[in-house]
């Protein structure tokens, strides 16, 4: 579009710096629109247990294998300003509740859809954003109707929620395997917390290793550290372990200022070599006396130090991460001390079994055996380095899901049931509102169905059959009726145990009407050009190509 713009009296006014692109009014609706269905596009045939994976090459030809809503559109460039809100809105759903970031692009997608139509029956778009943040509190207020209560401590439920989460995912033969472990690991690290319960997941550790199968991953009661143990005359394995946790180097600490030490005769080269051992040895004396038979460092150890160590038996691990030291102490109950003078009995952490242990070609350090664990780590197996990333990605929505049914604990049925439940229910609220609302609340409802008919097109059925029986079923009550992914038919999600965090639907419903709404009220799209000497950035042209 011209720079040149016109005032209402036809004056011509030169605005833009020239060679700025503007688009305005439905043009920019329409492109914006265009591009945030386009992403929805891309990975809506990734949703659901018969979802198929997206293979991502970036420029240096790395490949990720996935279908994690997340992580496609994390790797791939998006460029569109309107699709980078879309990208958006799954970044903001990962983060928040770990899963549903294909449901949620999928619904922002299908509700600028349903607007498109609307647009043309020249309802504003003001109107429609309205509508849809209406639509939206109902439809939140209409979960509670079918979400269930959970015991925080009823790991059977809990297992098939997490359960539910890997199924769409590369690990769905190991589902159940899995789920087992990553409750475990989850209701070991809960705190409670005033009325409820607290998960931190920074105090889960996930270390990967290739070779194996995915079946070999296992969930260890402390820490995995991959350093091994520093000195070959060391014991490699300590039962019974008293860890000492210390954060500074055991070495002599350089002075800060440049020294000069002039020496007149040999034998004070001796004496000063001696002082020197007789400082780094009484630090490993003021280690054992505390009874501690395990060193774990966060900087370096001097080699004398570790002469000493070995000569008295401690095991010893240097240059261990700040957060790994972190997760040490809340995994063997020690404190990470400052100064060897204030170590006492009373810092040490306590450990059933420290060991160093050969994983493929590495020698990595195991923290095994804690007795009451604040802090646990997932060790990932798989047969290639794809398949250990797309492990992890599955474990680390597992973990979200469990966290987030703990944190609140309600849970729906999977399989589009709660879409379909609540798009019936507006349509019986819908004739309450006013005129042009109803529309838009009829059209809320559809979009919320395009969940369903995704997981049946993608399972191959017929989605038209599939939609009309399941609103049919709906319509009579049926409210834990959905799509049954696996046998191909519509049925009670409830029986086949795919249950899922009311939390992660909310956050579904909220995320994708907020920024379908954002996209709704933008009527000016202005990409301004910029001089080589203010910036050498470009920002590029909208236009339908852009995505």
């Amino acid at each position: 579009m011209s720079t040149l713009q016109t005032t209402s009296e036809g004056v011509p006014v030169i605005v833009l710096r020239e060679g700025s692109k503007q688009s305005r009014g439905r043009d920019a609706l329409k492109n914006n629109i265009n591009a945030a269905k386009l992403i929805a596009e891309i990975i809506g045939s990734s949703l659901g247990p018969r979802g198929m994976d997206k293979m991502l090459v970036d420029s240096l030809g790395d490949i990720t294998i996935t279908n994690d809503g997340a992580t496609i559109l994390k790797e791939i460039d998006v460029q569109h300003p309107a699709a980078k809100m879309m990208v958006e809105v799954a970044k903001a759903t990962d983060s928040e509740v770990g899963d549903g970031t294909t449901s949620a692009v999928v619904i922002a997608g299908a509700l600028l859809e349903k607007a498109e139509s609307l647009i043309e029956n020249e309802i504003h778009p003001v109107i429609i954003a309205d509508g849809y943040k209406k639509a939206a509190n109902k439809a939140i207020s209409l979960l509670t109707e079918i979400a269930k209560k959970i015991d925080a401590n009823d790991k059977d439920t809990l297992e098939k929620i997490a359960r539910t989460s890997m199924l769409t995912k590369l690990v769905a033969v190991e589902a159940a395997d899995l789920a087992k472990m990553v409750v475990g690991g989850v209701l070991s690290i809960m705190e409670k917390k005033d009325e409820g319960f607290k998960v931190s997941i920074n105090n889960i550790k996930v270390e990967k290793k290739t070779g194996g199968s995915i079946s070999d991953s296992q969930i260890i009661n402390g820490i995995v550290l991959d350093k091994e143990v520093v000195n070959n005359n060391m014991p490699k394995k300590i039962q019974n372990a008293r860890i000492a946790l210390i954060s500074v180097p055991l070495e002599i600490e350089k002075t800060e200022f440049d020294a000069k030490i002039n020496i007149s005769a040999p034998n004070q080269i001796k004496s000063f070599m001696d002082e020197e051992n007789q400082i780094l040895k009484e630090m490993v004396d003021k280690i054992k006396s505390t009874g501690a038979n395990v060193v774990l460092c966060q900087k370096g150890i001097d080699d004398i130090v570790q002469h000493y160590l070995a000569k008295v038996g401690i095991l010893a691990v240097r240059r261990i991460k700040e957060s790994d030291m972190d997760k040490l102490s809340k995994a063997t109950g020690g404190r990470v001390v400052g100064s060897i003078t204030d170590l006492t009995e009373k810092d040490l952490g306590l450990a059933q079994n420290v060991e160093e242990k050969q994983i493929e070609d590495d020698n990595w350090t195991y923290v095994e055996g804690c007795k009451n664990p604040k802090a646990v780590t997932f060790l990932i197996r798989g047969g290639s380095q794809r398949v250990v990333d797309e492990v992890e990605r599955a474990i680390h929505d597992a973990i979200m899901v469990v966290k987030d049914v703990i944190e609140k604990p309600y849970f729906v049925p999977g399989g589009g049931a709660p879409e379909e439940y609540i798009a019936t229910k507006l349509r019986i609220w819908a004739p309450t509102l006013s005129g042009r609302e109803q529309l838009v609340v009829e059209k809320f409802a559809e979009a919320l169905e395009s969940i369903p008919i995704l997981l049946a097109r993608n399972a191959g059925m017929n989605a038209i059959d599939s939609i009309t029986q399941l609103r049919s079923k709906q319509s009579a009550g049926d409210k834990y009726t959905g799509v049954d992914v696996i046998n191909s038919t519509i049925g009670d999600i409830e029986k086949i145990n795919v249950l899922e965090p009311v939390k992660v639907k909310e956050q579904i419903i909220k995320s994708a009407t907020e920024t379908a709404n954002m996209i709704l009220r933008i009527d000016n799209v202005v990409a301004i050009s910029r001089t080589p000497s203010s910036s050498p950035s470009h920002m590029p042209e909208p236009s339908p190509g852009m995505y």
